[in-house]
């Protein structure tokens, strides 16, 4: 059976040149990089090469990367890390977040609230598309605030948020302002982040996403930002997160982010001529509503409701006949949760009972689509 895979939002197929870059890495000697013999010292050329390629990936100083375990992991270190020392310095302390932010960001400020009485979130507003209400926002800020994280991309609809408005008011709502990240992770597979990200502070990013291993990630991070290590230990990574740096994956994301780099405007217009083949075909199926088509989207994902149907049944029938989406996020073990994006945005729970994301990548064909539109459109026929 053919098998079509619109599911690169939750994961990218691994990069050939991803995997040959981390072969030597994997088997036999590999020294520590903090170790000063031979083997420790080609540990560490490897790391700080990786290191230089990532940091011009985000438009940021090498010695601004800090290599990490996954995007959760780095987004839970700028925005725990970030509020943390803020909290030690200060009386009171407020997380701002967007209600549309990943769970590593919601999560991550959810449980600084919980485990310090002196530690508030704050939640900004987005609009019916998905976008950040920036008048939320600029009310959610104050003298207080130590991070605001908003995130360039959503995973789940694709909508772009406007990042230098964000910092604007971040920056600007008082003396010396506060710390600005972005969860870039569902953004850096399709835009230009030394552009997008230019006014941000902390950039998170994540190497499965662009072809890449698992457990590889990076926080980037622009100038004098102060943060504490949530694993302390050993000094590595300039303090910022202890324990012996995975060689193999920081060559693994290195090498991902250098293909990306290579193809993004190749692949990034290619594919947003299917979007558009795909936005279109769904749109006159019946009972579909393709999300946020008034927004600024990054080119590989389409996502919509069908009123009446519910996603895992659209989720089952797609998979007998070999394609593989998803309703939303893929972060819950296989978990069918309601979508916090979605109601976010306001999308009534019975709509959004019936959503479905495809997301494309760099081997997505134009007749990969052709065949995801016909196969979809004789489900959604069957069902009703």
């Amino acid at each position: 059976m053919t098998t079509y895979y619109f599911d690169h939002a939750a994961s990218a197929p691994r990069r050939d040149e991803v995997a040959a870059a981390m072969e030597p890495w994997e088997h036999g000697v590999v020294g520590n990089p903090s170790g000063s013999h031979r083997a420790a010292r080609v540990a560490r050329r490897a790391v700080e090469e990786a290191r230089d390629v990532v940091a011009e990936f985000v438009g940021a100083e090498a010695g601004g990367v800090v290599f990490t375990a996954g995007g959760t992991e780095s987004c839970q270190l700028a925005v725990a890390g970030v509020a943390n020392f803020h909290r030690r310095h200060h009386d009171s302390t407020s997380i701002v977040v967007s209600r549309v932010e990943h769970h590593a960001v919601l999560d991550a400020a959810a449980m600084m609230a919980r485990d310090f009485p002196s530690v508030s979130v704050r939640y900004v507003e987005v609009d019916a598309d998905g976008v950040v209400d920036l008048e939320s926002l600029r009310e959610a800020v104050g003298p207080d605030t130590a991070v605001v994280s908003v995130m360039a991309a959503n995973n789940e609809i694709g909508v772009r948020q406007p990042l230098d408005g964000v910092s604007a008011i971040a920056h600007g709502a008082f003396d010396g302002g506060s710390v600005v990240h972005t969860d870039a992770v569902a953004a850096a597979p399709w835009l230009y982040l030394p552009t997008v990200t230019a006014s941000v502070d902390m950039v998170s990013l994540c190497a499965h996403k662009l072809g890449g291993p698992v457990n590889a990630g990076a926080l980037v991070v622009r100038g004098d930002v102060a943060f504490d290590a949530l694993v302390p230990g050993g000094g590595q990574e300039q303090g910022h997160r202890g324990g012996t740096v995975d060689v193999a994956a920081a060559v693994g994301l290195a090498a991902a982010v250098r293909a990306t780099a290579r193809e993004l405007d190749e692949v990034t217009e290619r594919v947003e001529a299917l979007q558009a083949t795909m936005v279109y075909a769904l749109s006159l199926l019946p009972g579909c509503t393709v999300t946020s088509v008034g927004a600024l989207r990054v080119a590989g994902t389409v996502h919509a409701t069908f009123e009446g149907l519910a996603s895992d049944e659209l989720l089952f029938l797609l998979d007998q006949a070999g394609v593989y989406a998803s309703a939303a996020a893929s972060c819950s073990s296989g978990a069918s949760q309601a979508s916090h994006v979605l109601e976010a945005m306001g999308v009534s729970a019975d709509r959004a009972r019936g959503s479905l994301r495809f997301s494309m990548g760099a081997e997505t064909t134009a007749n990969d689509v052709d065949a995801v539109i016909a196969i979809l459109a004789r489900i959604v026929h069957q069902l009703r």
